[in-house]
């Protein structure tokens, strides 16, 4: 166990950052996959209006360093190209 204060105050704020951290990428699991249900049933005015909140819940979770930037970038293009896809 951590003896010196900072360390202990260290271990309150890593504590929280995990929760927050784990909430955020749950719920952009969530999203995605109800997204990828939507790709798959081919309903392309549903999965286009779903991938807007998917890409700002990426965005945020980006600027809040959940994810990293590029990953967040990679996401965004791989939905968008799916989305794409089934409306051709």
């Amino acid at each position: 166990m951590a003896n010196l204060a900072a360390a202990k105050k260290s271990i309150r704020a890593d504590k929280k950052k995990r929760q927050r951290n784990k909430a955020v990428k749950s719920t952009l699991k969530t999203l995605i996959k109800k997204l990828n249900n939507l790709i798959g049933q081919k309903k392309q005015k549903e999965a286009s209006e779903l991938l807007r909140e998917v890409m700002s819940a990426l965005d945020k979770a980006a600027k809040i360093g959940v994810i990293k930037k590029n990953t967040a970038s990679r996401n965004k293009a791989r939905l968008s190209t799916k989305i794409a896809k089934i409306s051709a």
